[in-house]
């Protein structure tokens, strides 16, 4: 679609209308809401990764200066426990064993982190104080942090007499058999294990709450930065608080960034509801940085095996990969999506006709693991990617004449891949063809021995990436969107997914103002208050424009038939005779119009609208829109490598991406830099670690992230193929930098290393790392 002749709309670069107050320090996060008479809850974690508790005494804490409450397991038996809601199978066939995730530790902790108990006190320093007084006695157990020794078989056990052998579930998706007949018919079989690396999402806004209770309604508000209000406000009402949902409110204001840790419900969360209630006053908490990385979701933490088949002449026969996934020491409420719905990446854009792929969850004395940016395709897109990466460097073959060799074509779509998707749309061809145009890939050889020249290393990688958007395939959710004229004339929308940076206030505006003529900047938008919007799925897996974006256009369409019929009782005409454009309806062949502002207004007026005819104008709707999208593109990245020191420097960067329809692409650009700078910091840097199950790397001081100086200019291009799953023809874009930027950062690190000896290096590529790569392969030659 063109953009409106208002400038504003579909296809324009609009400018993000929040970041007016953001800049200007306006903005409304969780510690911005007042509540004067606010108490403070600190929560005492336990220091052993695995213990019996055999005493914890809080009479000491109870009665020091300011402390209102102290909270232990004995004293919450009523409140329920945070379960997981996606359905996996056990290795009998049996539905997987959930695993009661308390709000606090009753008699036996599983990871560093894990709350013992909850102090509330008049104020932050009286209620750490109380934390540390109180008295804990640990029973130290043998613990295990990663997931390839918790599965051996003399592994100590987490859950003894629940989880045998620490295995959750055992997933397998594909044609094992024919996967096993190429891979014994193929020329050549690449083996690549490797490991996806732990990481922290560190949003800029750490979670956080204000939690309250109405004694006269018996009614909770819980005031938290979370990406699905209403699914939030349901799991808490029913499985923890054991109440109805309209007894609990909640309200997600600004938020400083998700990236789906903030999509689930935590104890945090219904501890300080239940204090509320039993104080009969506000209750806040705020985590700390170092408490954040102690008792956030983590994320990724995978260990695989990824094997290739080909033909002599390079076509790919089959693809088999077998994963061990770190669950940590619980079940988080999307615990399994991660390693499991969208493994049908691992397909990527290509042709390969035999997939197959088993996942193991395993749980670890970690913190729970749940979905990241990406969520699964980053890992599936690093598997395919890195294999054809070695498979050409094996069988002496172009890496982008192999790629191009088994693309996906055009012609060929719809198509159903080997594993478990089926494409709707997608050039792929084009995709590699303008990116290896942009980023002058032919002239990379002159740009390598200029940097040979100054003693350093340079290596450049590409990656085709596919994901599907706005799931789970086959089965995507529902979103909802409102449209609400007031007796004034003036229009607000209430959408059920919520804002939390990626510019939906702006982009929002600006289809209503296309479908209905209505400047933005007239548009008042909500979200994020399950009292003023009736309903939302929430903002994941980049879904809010297929999804809150068709129903809103879908609410828009009834909004100017409801309209028709009002404008032809108003103007005297035959409905059949009214047209609307640019926000007015108008009679056709003639000068008679009524604006749609005006309508609205007029539509309130008694005894202005037909007997029997409601009065306001107004549309609600609930929709499921139609199967997953497949946002794809190319990404091409070059490194430059210093041998003396191991770091590693971008040099360039560039994406060709199809995201179906473009709503807005200065946002669209703002995405994809903000997903590739994610994937960057994993694949040079970030990386949780334990030792003897301690967290090594608790702070950014151990935790490196990302910094904009470490990014030369991002070049996005764009090469639309819209879908027509939906009614605007988007794919989705909110992940798509990621699951590009980890495979094509580490195919440009090895191709640097790969003429050094250096046959493969796992993330993250550290200067101590790549270093020691290096100079162990020297040495090597040398002797």
């Amino acid at each position: 679609m063109q953009p409106s002749k208002l400038g504003t709309g579909v296809g324009a670069p609009m400018r993000r209308v929040e970041d007016g107050r953001f800049l200007r320090g306006r903005g409304r996060y969780v510690d911005d809401m007042p509540a004067a008479d606010a108490a403070r809850m600190v929560l005492l974690r336990s220091p052993y990764p695995h213990a019996r508790l055999l005493r914890v005494d809080a009479m000491a804490a109870r009665a020091m200066p300011g402390v209102l409450l102290v909270l232990t397991a004995a004293d919450i038996t009523e409140l329920g426990v945070l379960r997981c809601v996606t359905p996996r199978h056990r290795r009998d066939g049996q539905p997987l064993t959930q695993t009661p995730w308390r709000m606090l530790a009753g008699d036996t902790v599983r990871y560093v982190g894990d709350p013992v108990a909850c102090v509330v006190a008049e104020t932050l320093a009286q209620a750490q104080d109380a934390a540390e007084a109180i008295a804990v006695d640990y029973a130290p157990l043998p613990a295990v942090t990663a997931s390839i020794e918790a599965a051996a078989p003399d592994a100590p056990e987490l859950w003894p007499g629940l989880i045998p052998g620490n295995e959750s579930f055992l997933f397998r998706l594909g044609d094992a058999a024919a996967v096993e007949r190429a891979m014994a018919q193929a020329a050549h079989v690449v083996r690549l294990p490797f490991r996806v690396t732990r990481v922290s999402a560190n949003p800029l806004e750490p979670r956080n709450l204000l939690a309250s209770y109405d004694a006269a309604e018996e009614r909770y508000t819980l005031v938290t930065g979370t990406q699905l209000p209403h699914v939030m406000r349901n799991e808490i009402a029913e499985f923890a608080l054991g109440i109805p949902t309209n007894r609990l409110r909640i309200i997600s204001p600004d938020v400083g960034a998700g990236f789906g840790m903030k999509e689930s419900p935590f104890p945090e969360h219904v501890l300080a509801l239940h204090a509320a209630r039993l104080l009969h006053r506000p209750v806040r908490w705020t985590a700390t940085r170092s408490e954040s990385f102690l008792s956030d979701t983590h994320a990724r933490d995978n260990d695989s095996l990824a094997e290739l088949a080909l033909s002599a002449e390079g076509d790919f026969l089959g693809l088999r990969v077998t994963t061990l996934c770190n669950l940590g020491a619980y079940l988080a409420w999307q615990g399994a999506v991660s390693s499991t719905n969208n493994v049908g990446g691992l397909a990527g854009v290509y042709r390969t006709p035999a997939i197959c792929t088993e996942v193991r969850g395993i749980f670890t004395n970690t913190q729970p693991t749940a979905p990241y940016r990406g969520a699964g395709r980053p890992e599936a897109i690093y598997a395919i990617e890195q294999c054809i990466d070695l498979a050409a460097q094996e069988m002496g073959l172009d890496r982008v004449a192999l790629r191009q060799r088994n693309l996906i074509q055009p012609g060929q779509m719809p198509f159903q891949t080997g594993l478990d998707y089926r494409y709707d749309s997608g050039d792929f061809p084009k995709n590699m063809a303008m990116a290896l145009a942009a980023a002058d890939w032919a002239g990379f050889a002159a740009r390598r021995a200029e940097s040979e020249a100054r003693g350093r290393l340079r290596g450049i990688g590409i990656a085709n990436a596919i994901e599907s958007a706005g799931g789970p395939h086959r089965n995507p959710m529902e979103e909802a969107a409102e449209i609400r004229f007031d007796s004034g004339g003036s229009v607000t929308l209430l959408m059920g997914s919520h804002n939390h940076g990626q510019g939906h206030e702006t982009v929002f505006r600006q289809i209503a103002s296309e479908r209905l003529g209505i400047p933005p900047e007239r548009i008042r938008f909500i979200c994020g208050d399950t009292e003023t919007v009736t309903h939302g799925r929430g903002t994941i897996g980049s879904r809010s424009m297929m999804a809150g974006g068709g129903a809103l256009v879908a609410a828009a369409a009834r909004i100017v038939e409801r309209g028709k019929r009002l404008a032809a009782h108003f103007l005297e005409a035959s409905e059949a005779d009214i047209e609307f454009a640019a926000g007015e309806f108008r009679v056709a062949g003639t000068d008679k119009g009524i604006g749609i502002e005006a309508l609205a207004k007029r539509s309130y007026v008694p005894g202005a609208l037909p007997k029997g005819e409601e009065l306001g104008l107004s549309a609600l709707l609930i929709n499921r829109p139609g199967d997953a999208t497949f946002p794809n593109g190319c990404h091409i990245a070059e490194v430059e490598i210093d041998p003396e020191t191991g770091e590693c420097t971008l040099l360039r960067y560039l994406v060709v991406d199809d995201v179906g329809t473009v709503i807005n692409p200065l946002l669209l650009k703002g995405q994809i830099h903000g997903g590739v700078a994610q994937g960057f910091g994993q694949v040079f840097g970030e990386n949780i670690i334990y030792q003897n199950g301690q967290l090594l790397t608790g702070s950014f001081a151990d935790y490196p992230m990302p910094r904009a100086s470490d990014f030369p200019p991002l070049s996005v291009l764009s090469n639309p193929q819209p879908t027509a799953s939906n009614v605007l023809g988007v794919k989705g874009a909110g992940e798509a930098g990621t699951v590009g930027a980890l495979p094509v950062l580490m195919s440009a690190v090895m191709d640097a290393l790969r003429p050094h000896g250096v046959t493969w290096l796992d993330m993250p590529a550290t200067p101590e790392r790549v270093w020691r790569a290096l100079n162990n392969e020297r040495e090597a030659r040398a002797t």
